[in-house]
């Protein structure tokens, strides 16, 4: 299933304050399956639940990339307070604490995640041809105009 493209040029509005969080994990030992995919396998529950209570969480969208050794997920969230909110949250504690008692400081797998709170009229965007994507995804998708053609112009510089 394709996703629809909008043709032509687009942006998000950013008029709005939001978290962008960065999490992902690290194969550092391939044949150590026992070890990174319990790790690996976290994740789509984890997902599901984001997905099936976006409004309730907090949670606006995200985008996943998968790598030889390396998986990230940036994910888009309406408020650092929502984000910190789930992190407390029952599937997620419990999540981290099989990580620490099946992983722990063993370095068959590693962990990392990075937090970014973009401010209203700080951030923008830039879509050609494109179907929903990030930003585009997490925010409505506005077409470019002449009061938005350069990443200045959308910044307000």
């Amino acid at each position: 299933m394709t996703k629809e493209v909008f043709t032509g040029r687009y942006t998000t509005e950013n008029t709005e304050d939001i978290v962008v969080f960065i999490i992902g994990m690290r194969v550092n030992k391939r044949l150590a399956i026992h070890k990174w995919l319990p790790v690996f396998n976290a994740m789509p529950g984890m997902i599901k639940e984001l997905y099936s209570h976006k409004d309730e969480l907090g949670f606006l969208s995200m985008e996943s990339y998968f790598g030889l050794r390396t998986t990230v997920m940036i994910q888009y969230w309406r408020s650092m307070d929502d984000l910190l909110a789930y992190a407390k949250s029952e599937k997620h504690l419990t999540a981290w604490k099989h990580f620490n008692q099946k992983v722990g400081n063993n370095n068959a797998v590693g962990i990392y995640h990075e937090t970014y709170q973009l401010k209203s009229e700080q951030y923008e965007a830039f879509y050609g041809n494109m179907p929903a994507y990030g930003l585009g995804k997490a925010l409505n998708p506005v077409a470019v105009t002449s009061k938005l053609n350069s990443a200045r112009d959308r910044l307000n510089l």
